[in-house]
């Protein structure tokens, strides 16, 4: 699923583990560029269904909920490389997760800044969830990175809900594609957009879909050959010996999971392992903004 910018692509020799890290099956769309650019790598993956979905948790439960996952995921898999493929939990407790780890932490940013260069009418819109809309660290970015250009932000869980549908081999209606990403055109200024970042990692699962159903040509780009390439570039000079991977770690009972045992194995993630996470204050709490 690469970046709609082109850049140089040559396998890595690179060798090693990494484990990819996402609330669902969303970080898959990661784990994919992962494996493309690092072929020799051991390439894991990991669901915190047991918390799923973020998108209704408060601030202060992921907060407290993601540094104590990723330390136990960390412990059952041993990778080299930590992968955050998720936008709401990169720009909520990145640094959280970092500390509480030994090894590199990669995150997730939303790609605003090669959309700034890709524009040409300089009007950009940005798909995300609207706990990421909503964040100080997105309208950072946006004001670092494309000063000078108009962004139409767009929060859509109807969006996560039907890239899910389709990574469970769903048949969805090729309208409901449309009617999640039309309020983002129908903006004032939406007329103009040319480019739109896809700001979570489920959307590039139905990039198809979304460019089929768009009203116009519009070229879409997410943030995942990034997240690949910076992967090869934090991995230690000694690691893990390298391997096929395609272990699956979640945090609730596979069997108690609404289909993600079968999504798993179809994306390259055949062997399902339970990691047991200590009950949590705070586990199902609402987020206090709309």
């Amino acid at each position: 699923m690469p970046e709609t910018v082109p850049y140089p692509f040559e396998p890595s020799p690179a060798r090693g583990r990494v484990l990819v890290f996402d609330s669902g099956v969303g970080g898959l769309t990661v784990a994919s560029e992962i494996r493309a650019l690092g072929p020799r790598l051991t390439v894991h993956y990991a669901a915190d269904t047991g918390f799923f979905p973020y998108g209704d948790k408060s601030d202060e439960a992921l907060r407290a909920r993601l540094p104590v996952v990723a330390k136990a995921l960390v412990e059952a898999a041993e990778p080299d490389v930590f992968v955050i493929a998720c936008n709401t939990a990169s720009t909520l407790a990145l640094e959280e997760v970092r500390a509480a780890l030994g090894i590199p932490v990669v995150g997730t940013v939303p790609a605003i800044k090669p959309a700034a260069k890709l524009t040409e009418t300089g009007t950009i819109g940005l798909l995300a969830t609207p706990g990421t809309i909503r964040r100080a660290y997105t309208a950072r970015l946006i004001e670092e990175f494309a000063a000078g250009k108009r962004v139409i932000l767009h929060g859509s869980l109807e969006l996560v809900k039907l890239a899910e549908a389709h990574a469970r081999g769903e048949d969805v209606p090729i309208e409901a594609y449309a009617a999640a990403q039309a309020p983002m055109f129908e903006a004032e200024g939406g007329s103009e957009i040319d480019t739109v970042v896809l700001a979570c990692t489920h959307f590039p699962l139905v990039r198809g879909q979304l460019i089929a159903t768009a009203p116009r040509a519009v070229s879409y780009i997410d943030s995942g050959a990034a997240i690949a390439r910076q992967t090869i570039r934090v991995l230690p000079e000694i690691t893990h010996s390298g391997g096929q991977g395609g272990t699956s770690l979640l945090t609730r009972p596979p069997d108690e999971t609404d289909g993600i045992v079968r999504v798993l194995r179809r994306y390259g993630f055949p062997d399902i392992q339970f990691v047991a996470i200590d009950p949590m204050e705070m586990t199902s709490a609402p987020s206090a903004e709309p």
